[in-house]
Formats: structure tokens, sequence, C-alpha cells
């Protein structure tokens, strides 16, 4: 790349270097200016040096709509890139509804993710991998000189959309036996299908979620709302919503696409509403919420099982903390719709003289217009007495301490955090 251009391929070849001259920084700024790690990054990042390497790596990764390692982060089969309007077109919701306008993820070696950001970039409308499978030649001549190399390179990089050797399942993916025969007795009458996660169409459901419940015109119009007023936007509402993490601690292990989401996937109520009338009532007469909440069913249904699942005296492993995570998750998750219910009611409820017995945190935490008393540490104090009322629940057959309390105490933060962060965003 040391031959001056003009023009488009001048253009081209800017772009490549400001990409490398930015992900170069980043990685220097977390060096000592003595580190002599600097001198070799400083080498990888050479233009001709780093896409030579970028045309090797660009094998380990591919283009695809429909991704195995959601079902199953083991899973070794194929994944697939089909565009969705060349898919029939169906009377429900599915890829097919993406029309030519869709985000293309990409899945398999992780540390080659930045191989497929930097063919994402784009010029004049296009993305660099655009003009490598239709081997551009003012790209190639940004790439390199040598229009032999260009050539190998472009193919190199045109080959992400392409599919990865023969079609596979896998025993982990998951399989299903469609009838298509009238006999259910006859194994030919079944049809076996391998379904795959359509991960474009859940990184759009993503960004609509995100639009409608996070967007600065969405919280006008819920504002607009609130006071009774008309506004052009509608606001979306998404009852009973929930959020399936992909990859853990790694999202980027799942797919690119998970990464940016940082591995949160939108879990729609596939159910019809069940319209209930809650008589919710202020908390007169109570010293503590939790005694209030711990008459609700499911907290009761919730603890007796974490008791029995403690008694049960289970192995001190990963999959015993999880589980325990889950069931002391699912009473949180109790509290903060015990907690969403209350304030529904009347602003400054909390005011009332019946409730002079009920803590400030409380009050503070339950009624947006609570009386003059703000405790700082409201979130604090909530999740203290929530850890407390839970190593009563359990110390009756239990040895519970300290170090259960704090543990309780610090999964409890996080969920009312996360919660407060929720509502801050939608007001």
């Amino acid at each position: 790349m040391s031959t001056p251009l003009t023009g488009r391929p001048a253009e081209l070849r800017s772009l490549i270097a400001d990409f490398l001259f930015e992900r170069l920084n980043a990685k220097l700024e977390k060096l000592a200016e003595d580190d002599p790690k600097r001198v070799s990054l400083r080498e990888q990042f050479v233009p001709s040096a780093w896409i030579e390497d970028a045309a090797r790596r660009v094998g380990q990764i591919q283009a695809v709509t429909h991704s195995l390692k959601p079902i199953h982060p083991d899973a070794k089969g194929s994944s697939l890139f089909l565009e969705p309007g060349s898919l029939a077109s169906l009377v429900e919701v599915g890829s097919h509804s993406l029309g030519i306008v869709f985000d293309t993820d990409v899945v398999g070696n992780a540390a080659a993710l930045d191989v497929y950001k930097f063919l994402k970039l784009r010029h004049e409308g296009q993305s660099l991998l655009t003009l490598a499978i239709a081997a551009d030649a003012d790209f190639g001549a940004a790439l390199t000189d040598d229009p032999i190399t260009a050539q190998a390179w472009m193919a190199a990089f045109a080959g992400l959309a392409k599919p990865r050797g023969k079609l596979s399942s896998h025993a982990q993916a998951k399989q299903i036996y469609w009838p298509v025969g009238s006999d259910p007795h006859d194994d030919g009458d079944y049809h076996l299908l391998a379904p795959l996660y359509p991960t474009s169409l859940v990184h759009r459901v993503y960004q609509a979620v995100q639009e409608d419940r996070f967007s600065e015109d969405a919280k006008v119009a819920r504002k607009a709302r609130k006071a009774g007023e008309w506004h052009e936007r509608p606001v979306h509402e998404y009852s009973n919503l929930a959020v399936q993490k992909l990859g853990g601690t790694q999202p980027q292990n799942i797919s690119q696409l998970n990464s940016e989401r940082r591995g949160d996937n939108c879990l729609l109520a596939s159910l019809p509403p069940v319209w209930q009338s809650l008589t919710v009532k202020p908390l007169f007469g109570v010293k503590s919420l939790f005694n209030v909440y711990h008459r609700r069913r499911e907290v009761r249904t919730h603890a007796r099982e974490l008791r029995r699942f403690l008694e049960s005296n289970p192995a001190s492993n990963l999959k015993t903390r999880q589980r325990l995570d889950e069931l002391v998750n699912a009473l949180l998750d109790e509290l903060i719709q015990f907690t969403a219910e209350v304030r529904t009611l009347d602003a400054g409820w909390s005011r009332d003289p019946q409730c002079d017995q009920l803590p400030p945190a409380h009050s503070a935490w339950l009624d947006p217009d609570a009386a003059n008393v703000h405790p700082d540490d409201v979130i604090e104090r909530v999740a203290s007495d929530f850890a407390h009322w839970l190593n009563a629940q359990l110390r009756d057959p239990l040895p519970m301490g300290d170090p259960e309390y704090l543990y309780w105490c610090k999964l409890a933060r996080e969920q009312i955090k996360e919660y407060e962060g929720e509502i801050s965003h939608e007001q």
C-alpha cells in the first residue's frame, strides 16, 4: 500500500488506514510507553501486514442469518446465510418479514470478529464486503499495489458469506420429528427438522423493543400519555417481556450481533393476557414491607423451594450456584413485581399516619411522593432488609449467617438497581 493513489482508490485506502489507526491506538493506550509490546503491535498494524493476516483469518468466521450457536453453545453443526427476501412469504412473522434491509450476523472464532468489523466499513453506501464480492478494482488497488494479491485477498473476503463445508447438524442441536404421513407408528412418515436461531430477525426485534422503550420519542409519547395529552407517536408496551442472556460474560462467543446486544435476547410472551383486577392497598400498620411481601403465594412457594434445595445439601459446584441464583432471583422478581403494584397507588399514600411504623427507606422505595425523610441509601437498605428477611426464612432448619446475608444482599442490590435503571429510562 505504498504507491500514491488518487480519487476513489485513495478514499478507500484512507478509510482502511483510519480504521487500523483507531484500533492500534486503542491497544497502545493500554500499554506503558516503554512496553516492548508496542513495537510488535505497530508492526502488526502496518496495513499490508494486517490485511494479509485478515485475509487468512476471515476463513475462521462466517456471515449468517440463521445460527446454531444460540441453540447450544457447544453445537458444531452448520449455520446458514439466507437472503430474507428469497424466503417464501408467510402470514406468520418470520425472517422473510425482514425484506431487503437486515443485519447480517457473524459466527465462528471470536478472535477474528475484527475482520468482520473491517468488512462492514462503508464507502459511498457500500460495505467493503460488497466491494470484495464484486471484485471491485478500486478496492483491490486500495488493498495492495499487486493486482494478483489484491484479487486473492478480495476472494478470501468474499468467502465470508459462503457456506462452510457440507451441511450438518449436531447431537446437541434441537431436532423435531415432523409428521408428513398418516401413520404415527411409521418412522418413514416423519421428516426430521433441525431448527436454527433466526439471529437477524432476533436482532430486528431487539432494535424495535429498544426503540419503543428507550428512545427519546418514546419517552415523550409516554410523558404525553401520562399527562392525558395527544401525541403523534403511539406508545408500544411489551407485557411480560423476558430477556434471555446468551454467552454469559463472553457474548461474542455466540455471535457478533449477540455481542452488540451484550447478550440480551428479547422473549415476547407467547401466551394470551390474563386480566386480573388486583386489589392493591397501602401498607397500613406494618413494620416492614416484607411482612406484606411474604403473604404472596408465589413468594411462599419460591421460599419453600429454596429451603428444600438447601436442605438437600447440594454439592458445592457451579451447577449448585446457578440453581441457587435462579431461586433467589425468582424471589427478587416477586419483590420487583410487588414494588411495581404498590407504586400504582396514588402518590403520597405513605404520608398517612397509619404508615408511621413503616421504615423511611421502605416508604421511599414504594412511594414516589413519600414523606420528607428520604435516606440516601434506599436501595442498599431495601437490599439489606431483603437479605435479613431471607435468612430468617431459612434459619430455622439451616445455619444462616453473614456469608449468606452478604450474598443475598449482593443479588438483591443488582436486581433493584437494574429495575431502577429501567424505570429511569422510561420516565
